[in-house]
């Protein structure tokens, strides 16, 4: 009796993605972070005398304009929290500490951050606590290194009003948005990429509509059935449609102009998108027989380029457009 085989391992791998966006600064925003830097915290008073920290720049009920900043004092009480008992990366303390939301007094209002306290029994619902000015401020959120507890009463001063006026201005701050995890493409994508590394494109058949789905993905999002039909396609497809790149990605070794393209590979039910290559730009169409380009020891096609053959007839390809 021969042992069946087994079924390939589904890969798996750690994925960063990260987006370091560059964004400018209005006078709200730019007032309460350069005031953070100089250790004075601001707000923006709304048309019905709300006070709001951190600050907005339109009303939120009126949706008006709202340019009226007010100084709050650097205590509160905390409205509510919850205890995270392993930081991540990044977060503002690398010993487990408490999310909070602190009502400043002055403010109406609650602002999110953290509180350092020994355990979730030292932190409760109304209790006191005033910021902890990071040592080293640059006008960023961060230059509230957290909150720690207090003993002091909250203060009666009211909000007091603040021209928002600083030298040396903050005006743009970078937002680092970063997230790491660890992927896994299942058990269709799994053979896909394996069959890549063959040189073989691999799809999968419904067994309802007969569509072959490149690249698979284990179900067919029109029948709402499990695809496990493997169909091996191309390696040569039909460019249905494309567009001419003229900016220069970053950290892509690729001149341009150059051409992507929606590549329907012989055999495949949908098109897939490819770097059209060993052409000029302007002479790709749609039509455009073509195949793919392997480098040594590469994972996937380079780019894919043209085999000579007659264009394919607009009726071959219209329905995969």
């Amino acid at each position: 009796m021969t042992a069946a085989a087994s079924p390939p391992e589904v890969l798996r791998a750690p994925l960063v993605v990260e987006f370091p966006f560059t964004r400018s600064l209005g006078p709200v925003q730019s007032a309460f972070l350069t005031g953070l830097r100089e250790g004075v915290v601001l707000g923006v008073k709304t048309a019905d005398g709300k006070v709001m920290v951190p600050p907005v720049e339109y009303d939120p009920v009126t949706a008006e304009e709202i340019r009226e900043l007010v100084e709050v004092a650097p205590t509160g009480t905390v409205t509510t929290w919850a205890w995270n008992g392993a930081p991540r990366p990044n977060q503002p303390l690398g010993t487990p500490f408490a999310w909070v939301l602190v009502r400043l007094d002055g403010a109406d209002t609650a602002i999110l951050h953290a509180l350092d306290v020994p355990g979730p029994d030292a932190v409760r619902t109304g209790m006191r606590v005033r910021v902890r000015w990071a040592e080293s401020r640059s006008g960023a959120i961060t230059d509230i290194a957290c909150f720690e507890a207090y003993e002091g009463e909250a203060s009666e001063r009211h909000a007091a009003p603040h021209d928002g006026v600083f030298t040396d201005a903050v005006t743009g701050i970078v937002a680092e948005a970063r997230l790491d995890y660890t992927y896994s493409p299942g058990r269709a994508q799994t053979a896909y990429i394996n069959g890549l590394a063959q040189q073989k494109t691999i799809g999968e058949r419904c067994p309802s509509c007969h569509k072959v789905y490149v690249p698979p993905r284990g179900a067919c999002p029109t029948c709402g059935v499990a695809t496990t039909d493997q169909v091996e396609v191309g390696p040569a497809g039909t460019v249905t449609t494309y567009c001419i790149v003229n900016i220069k990605a970053r950290n892509l070794d690729i001149e341009v102009p150059y051409v992507y393209a929606h590549i329907a590979l012989d055999g495949a039910g949908l098109a897939l998108h490819g770097r059209i290559g060993g052409i000029p730009y302007d002479q790709v169409r749609m039509g455009l027989r073509v195949e793919p380009v392997w480098t040594e020891g590469g994972r996937y096609p380079d780019h894919y380029r043209p085999t000579g053959e007659p264009d394919a007839d607009y009726d071959a390809y219209k329905e995969l457009i």
